[in-house]
């Protein structure tokens, strides 16, 4: 009987077999990734030769100890192709992302990436996102203003504990009726002390979700036609 590591595995073997020789591969972060990045050290270990960033200390760490050269993105300005999970994602390839506490370095990576691919299994795909958590870092100066601003959008919103990567902190936001994504994404964007959020709405190329085992691909040029 196939489990969900089984699914998560599934499509995270199919996003790397899209990684060619020299590439410079942008690892994301979470539980789905980690698979990814067993995934292509198995393929270097059999001698691809690649490089890559990572959008977390913990994925960095995973990468290197198998094998991967693992470069400092502070140093990179482009990346050739990046592999992600996602918390929630839908069929407009819209995406919530951010549950490991990466969702801003993650999107750097993606901003600078040629190529982006979500890989989640069956559990993560919705019909429209908005039910899970929305993740927003935030510099520690402006907590209480951030919280309020939120507030004031109807959004429920718990402050996690301990700090990201970047040594700031990030708010969890619920919404009862979740607002327009564009909207709050611009919102968000525009609200000084907010340094990211969740919402990734337009960097995702395509998805690759394993269901029971079989893995389906969806494009974003095939929704644009």
């Amino acid at each position: 009987m196939m489990t969900q590591d089984d699914d998560k595995r599934a499509a995270a073997d199919a996003a790397v077999g899209e990684v060619q020789r020299d590439m410079l591969v942008g690892l994301g972060s979470g539980s789905t990734v980690r698979f990814a990045i067993e995934a292509l050290g198995r393929r270097v270990a059999d001698g691809l030769r690649v490089t890559a960033v990572a959008t977390s200390i913990d994925s960095a760490e995973r990468a290197a100890a198998l094998g991967i050269v693992v470069r400092d993105f502070a140093e990179v300005a482009r990346v050739d192709l990046t592999i992600d999970g996602a918390d929630e994602i839908d069929d407009r390839l819209w995406a919530i992302k951010g549950a490991g506490g990466a969702m801003l370095r993650e999107k750097i990576v993606a901003a600078a990436s040629t190529r982006m691919v979500v890989i989640a299994d069956a559990s993560k795909r919705v019909a429209a996102i908005g039910a899970a958590r929305l993740p927003i870092e935030v510099l520690p100066f402006a907590r209480a203003y951030a919280v309020d601003r939120l507030a004031m959008v109807d959004a429920t919103v718990t402050v996690r504990n301990g700090v990201t990567d970047n040594g700031n902190i990030v708010l969890d936001a619920r919404f009862a009726a979740f607002p327009d994504a564009r909207w709050l994404a611009e919102a968000l964007d525009a609200t000084p002390g907010v340094l990211g959020h969740g919402l990734f709405l337009d960097e995702v190329d395509a998805t690759y979700v394993a269901d029971r085992g079989v893995v389906t691909r969806l494009e974003r040029v095939d929704l644009n036609g």
